[in-house]
């Protein structure tokens, strides 16, 4: 028997190999029935096999390929020493507010209420319970997550975690400490903001370079999930970098996130303010939102972004930044279609809606570097100003004093300005 199926493989292997390419099914049966023999006797077959493969577009590995094994423990108990070294710097932020007692209470029954009742028809309203403050008392009303920077205690998290005004914060740390923290500075156009506690010596985080990050990267969040599990841990990979996502919050707030990281990293509530870490340990986002509706869709800020907010409050005490000094609109396709415009990518510098919104602001940086209005602002740095990489996202990376390079479209010519940045005007 088994020398005629020998036979039969030998005589009709491209009957069987179409068979094959029709039905997975077909090659499972086979190889059940006769995989000792073939492997044996038709190491051929299979060489075959991988040939048609390749004919037909589907992908097949040749000699040359190599073959990457992967250490499955050695990434386990890296990411475990990641771990490991990293909790006792993340913290969760509780936050407490006098909210008022209110108490319930109904009116004394009276004898004369059936007779009143009776005549008039009031059905029992006058029963109902009335509410009545009796003060207020201090309760948990949220909380967060957020790590240390520095040994001397600043703290990042994001700024909807502590943008309560009559709240306090109380910082707890892994081991079961806690702090009065102070909010030193929140962004008004990133989620980002710093606090400090009093102390020395605290377990903290490094920073390391979003702009080197890919697609595919190992990365590992942490922070205290839905509020309730400290110290959570989740691990994935970079789903995406660049993305443009629009934030919103319980309340009804939005606000518009750019250049931001998207990981399949399970970022739940709770989480906002955590750290989301490369497998040496090093802080490469902070945990900001999730997509809602969807699985495994979560998104961090940048390091490089934060960092540089974090260093400007520990330099000056309050979160100073660069400016250009141009209003501008990002270029779409439609953007360019309707404007007959050369390119479909930069910056336009243009006026705003009222006229005291100038293209470019007298005396700015970009004035000095004599852009004006309808210039196109193609590339800072060698970066393309194309989708996920604004000009304002670019920009609030620099810092002040530095001198950055501009490839600029002016009437129709390419031309490259150089620019010294400054500090931003505070009613900017």
């Amino acid at each position: 028997m088994w020398g005629k199926l020998k036979t039969i493989l030998k005589h009709h292997k491209t009957t069987i190999i179409v068979s094959v390419s029709a039905s997975v099914l077909t090659i499972v049966i086979l190889i059940g029935i006769g995989g000792a023999i073939i492997f044996a006797n038709n190491v051929s077959w299979f060489k075959a096999i991988g040939s048609f493969f390749n004919k037909n577009g589907a992908p097949a590995i040749s000699d040359s390929d190599k073959i990457v094994k992967r250490d499955v423990v050695a990434e386990e108990s890296q990411i475990v020493e990641v771990v490991e070294k990293a909790s006792p710097a993340v913290v969760s932020i509780v936050v407490t507010k006098d909210v008022p007692i209110i108490e319930q209470r109904y009116r004394e029954f009276s004898p004369f209420d059936d007779f009143f009742n009776d005549f008039f028809g009031d059905n029992g309203s006058n029963r109902d319970p009335q509410q009545k403050q009796n003060g207020t008392e201090k309760r948990e009303v949220g909380g967060g997550s957020g790590f240390f920077i520095s040994a001397d205690g600043y703290i990042v998290t994001n700024k909807h975690v502590v943008d309560d005004e009559k709240a306090d914060y109380t910082v707890l740390t892994n081991d079961g400490k806690k702090f009065d923290a102070e909010v030193l500075a929140k962004d008004n156009t990133l989620d980002v903001a710093i606090l400090k506690v009093k102390g020395s010596g605290f377990a903290y985080l490094a920073f390391g370079d979003s702009d080197k990050l890919k697609a595919g990267q190992t990365v590992i969040a942490i922070g205290n999930a839905l509020g309730e599990f400290r110290n959570s841990v989740s691990v994935g990979v970079i789903s995406g970098l660049s993305r443009s996502v629009v934030a919103g919050d319980m309340f009804g707030r939005s606000e518009q996130l750019e250049g931001v990281i998207q990981t399949d990293a399970a970022i739940n509530p709770g989480n906002s303010g955590g750290p989301l870490l490369d497998i040496t340990g090093k802080v490469i986002g902070v945990n900001v939102a999730v997509s809602r509706g969807a699985e495994n869709i979560g998104f961090a800020l940048t390091s490089n972004t934060v960092k540089s907010i974090a260093d400007s409050v520990k330099q000056y005490g309050e979160i100073i930044r660069p400016y250009l000094g141009v209003r501008y609109v990002q270029i779409t396709d439609s953007i360019k279609e309707k404007n007959n415009l050369a390119v479909d990518y930069g910056a336009l510098v243009s006026r705003g809606e009222s006229p005291e919104d100038l293209a470019v602001i007298p005396g700015s940086p970009a004035d000095k570097a004599g852009i004006v209005e309808n210039d196109i602002i193609l590339e800072v740095d060698g970066v393309k100003l194309e989708q996920g990489k604004s000009l304002a996202s670019i920009i609030r990376q620099k810092g002040i004093g530095q001198t950055i390079k501009l490839k600029i479209l002016h009437k129709g010519s390419e031309k490259e300005v150089t620019v010294k940045l400054e500090k931003a005007p505070k009613n900017l």
